[in-house]
């Protein structure tokens, strides 16, 4: 009782419009996976001289981290 399903039998998000908690973190934890790549693509550019590739791999790093905090941090 007080479980919102649709006519699909899928469940919808909370009244408030928010996905739960675990879907959040979920989405989370693979924001932080593609972060550690872009970090990890951002030294292999920097090993082998590449400065520009490698700032825009960081750069992608944390506008991905800063998705990822904002993501958890919805009201």
């Amino acid at each position: 009782m007080g479980q919102l399903v649709s006519t699909s039998g899928a469940r919808t998000p909370e009244p408030d419009g928010r996905p739960p908690l675990i879907e959040r973190a979920g989405m989370a934890a693979v924001a932080v996976v593609l972060a550690s790549l872009f970090g990890g693509m951002g030294v292999a550019a920097w090993i082998g001289d590449e400065v520009f590739l490698a700032v825009m791999a960081w750069i992608g790093a944390l506008m991905t981290l800063w998705a990822a905090g904002s993501s958890l941090g919805r009201r």
